[in-house]
């Protein structure tokens, strides 16, 4: 009887012991359930503190002392291959436009002539001003230009001036363009 007993207690202590385990366990666990759901809301309110530190700056920069530039784009179809200079083209257009030339064929006794004119004017847009030099865009890219440099519209920047507290670039064609 007396191993019946200490039998029994040592089942009642080993009870005890897995009960006192598995409270532990589960208050561990609601704690680091809690913490889990806390500590976003703890990184969002301290930003500061998590967040990347970016270097303050002011809204300009220096620009580099770069010699002015030609601004142009040419057309792959525009580049003529001197190779075959000595072969006539037919009067067919290059592109894939599904238009035939009319040169060489004769109207009323005479030639047509075509006069092919040029495209439309290039239309750029002023984006920034700072140390003298302007930042422009137009389809083709960005650029950065100065006093003298070619713009797209085959003009040169004449002048950078402020008007009524906006930048504008004065061509030496005479017009203007405005920052937006």
């Amino acid at each position: 009887m007396a191993d019946f007993d200490d039998e029994r207690i040592a089942s009642l202590k080993q009870r005890k012991k897995a009960a006192i385990l598995d409270r532990f366990l589960t208050f561990a666990g609601l704690a680091l359930a809690g913490a889990s759901a806390f500590f976003p809301w703890y990184v969002f309110f301290n930003a500061d503190k998590f967040g990347i530190n970016v270097a303050s700056s002011s809204n300009s920069r220096e620009l580099p002392d770069w010699p002015a530039r030609n601004v142009f784009s040419v057309s792959p179809l525009a580049m003529v291959n001197k190779n075959e200079a000595d072969k006539k083209a037919p009067p067919i257009d290059p592109l894939t436009t599904a238009t035939v030339s009319d040169l060489g064929k004769e109207r009323d006794g005479r030639a047509i002539q075509e006069d092919q004119p040029f495209p439309g004017k290039s239309s750029f847009r002023l984006l920034h001003v700072s140390n003298g030099r302007a930042l422009i865009e137009d389809p083709s890219g960005m650029y950065v230009v100065r006093i003298g440099s070619i713009l797209p519209d085959e003009s040169r920047l004449a002048t950078l001036e402020q008007r009524d507290g906006k930048w504008v670039i004065v061509t030496s064609k005479g017009e203007t363009y405005q920052n937006n």
